[in-house]
């Protein structure tokens, strides 16, 4: 398991730049300052205003001189951060976690509801790739436009059903979708978020169990193999028929 490298840490105040709705989300735009963007699949943490807690956002683009988050606002802090504004202030901690492979020959990116957010920063570095992106509604749907040429499907369609197995699945959202994606290909790589209070292994907020051991998805991932995600899905399967 290879470890997140921390050469580029760093925990800095940034000052957003703008800030506009994608669909029903929010994308906001922060100065770089002197953050390393990070392996697209990292992570940051960003402290909502009047929050104690930071919540981990991936990194949607990375623009020059520029770091972009898809804000999903849903919760209280998730709603403040989306609220941010123009000249407004963020504590931001990264990057995070372990990213995504680059190294893939025939790569396509699965998506789906607010997990399509680190797949914009993800399909700028691997060049010209497909994309399939999953939504709930069509309101949801007009996020795509952050893919421009994506193939969209919406519910009662899933995403599933537009894949090409053969090739190099890079994929991130809901949990679902993911043990999905990893059922038709167990060498996908996928994207599985948690909650979590530091993102840096200390609170241990994100521990899921992996093939029978305790693993941090700070640390371990987001980014995991899927046949992973599908170990973990047999551990919590047995445990709820036991």
């Amino acid at each position: 398991m290879r470890c997140p490298s921390r050469s580029g840490l760093r925990r800095e105040r940034l000052s957003v730049t703008g800030a506009g709705p994608v669909g029903p989300y929010r994308l906001v735009r922060v100065g770089r300052g002197d953050l390393d963007p990070g392996e697209p699949g990292q992570f940051f943490m960003l402290t909502p205003p009047g929050h104690v807690l930071p919540r981990p956002m991936s990194l949607c683009l990375a623009p020059p001189g520029e770091l972009a988050f898809l804000i999903d606002p849903v919760g209280k802090g998730t709603r403040a951060l989306a609220a941010l504004g123009e000249g407004d202030e963020v504590d931001v901690l990264g990057p995070l976690g372990r990213g995504y492979r680059l190294d893939v020959g025939r790569p396509l990116l699965v998506g789906g509801g607010i997990g399509i957010a680190p797949l914009p920063y993800l399909a700028a570095r691997l060049g010209d790739a497909p994309i399939v992106l999953g939504f709930r509604s069509e309101r949801h749907a007009k996020a795509a436009a952050l893919l421009p040429g994506a193939q969209i499907v919406v519910d009662p369609v899933l995403v599933t059903e537009a894949l090409d197995p053969s090739r190099d699945l890079l994929a991130c959202g809901p949990e679902p979708m993911l043990r999905a994606v990893a059922r038709i290909a167990p060498e996908a790589q996928v994207a599985w978020e948690a909650p979590m209070a530091c993102g840096f292994g200390a609170c241990y907020g994100c521990v899921v169990e992996l093939g029978g051991h305790l693993r941090r998805l700070c640390l371990d991932g987001p980014v995991l193999a899927g046949h992973e995600v599908l170990a973990a899905s047999d551990v919590s399967e047995r445990a709820a028929a036991a």
